[in-house]
């Protein structure tokens, strides 16, 4: 049955995610280096906060996935998962990041992290390039300290709220509140000329791009044509 993509999977598939959802609940999931090590403030081992959240959250039903996979022989896959602890471990070590790490690094760690999961999706877990990439990781890490507060309710994992020991965010210069607002803005316009500066000149000289773009795409078309 589940082989169809177009087919809906019956509730009874389901062990860990429930389809009648309990009432919603707020939890705190602590961090120390990127690792979670705590809900509620009461630490335990990686194997029983795995199980707590998994029990927490699938009785919220969160945690269902279905999709297709890409196998690396080449054949698609239609896959049904229940992961409800790893789906809200994963929401919320994400929002401990966006205090903590910088934009630059942010960006790069996607790649990352797809090429890493394609590594261990296609079996290579002992390739030296795994283990190049877990050093990138673990270096990443170093700050990704703190709490975020969590509520669980009717499939949906939702960060409400987060704070880090070393975060990057600073009220005073995030506040739109101008008494408290330390930010230059008279700097901002000196970064913006100079940032657009290239755009500008590239307007100047070959004109705007979304005005030549179709006419490249139709000197394309014509020599297609002609040859």
């Amino acid at each position: 049955m589940l082989e169809d993509p177009w087919v809906e999977p019956p509730d009874d598939v389901y062990e860990w995610t429930a389809h009648d959802h309990a009432p919603g609940v707020v939890v705190e999931i602590g961090f120390e280096r990127g690792v979670p090590v705590s809900i509620d403030s009461r630490r335990m081992a990686g194997d029983q906060l795995v199980a707590v959240l998994n029990a927490t959250a699938g009785a919220r039903g969160i945690g269902r996935i279905d999709h297709v996979e890409n196998r690396l022989v080449g054949i698609k896959s239609r896959e049904v998962y229940e992961a409800p602890a790893a789906v809200t471990l994963h929401a919320a070590h994400h929002a401990l990041e966006s205090l903590t790490i910088t934009r630059d690094v942010a960006r790069f760690q996607r790649v990352v992290a797809d090429e890493w999961a394609r590594l261990v999706y296609d079996g290579l877990w002992f390739s030296a390039l795994r283990t190049a990439l877990d050093a990138f990781v673990q270096e990443t890490q170093v700050h990704v300290t703190g709490e975020v507060r969590m509520r669980l309710d009717h499939g949906v994992a939702q960060v409400i709220g987060r704070r880090a020991e070393r975060s990057l965010y600073s009220n005073d210069l995030a506040t739109y509140d101008r008494v408290s607002d330390t930010f230059d803005h008279a700097a901002a316009r000196g970064f913006i000329e100079l940032f657009g500066l290239p755009l500008r000149t590239q307007t100047r000289v070959q004109g705007a791009l979304e005005d030549t773009a179709p006419l490249h795409v139709e000197r394309r078309t014509q020599r297609r044509g002609d040859a």
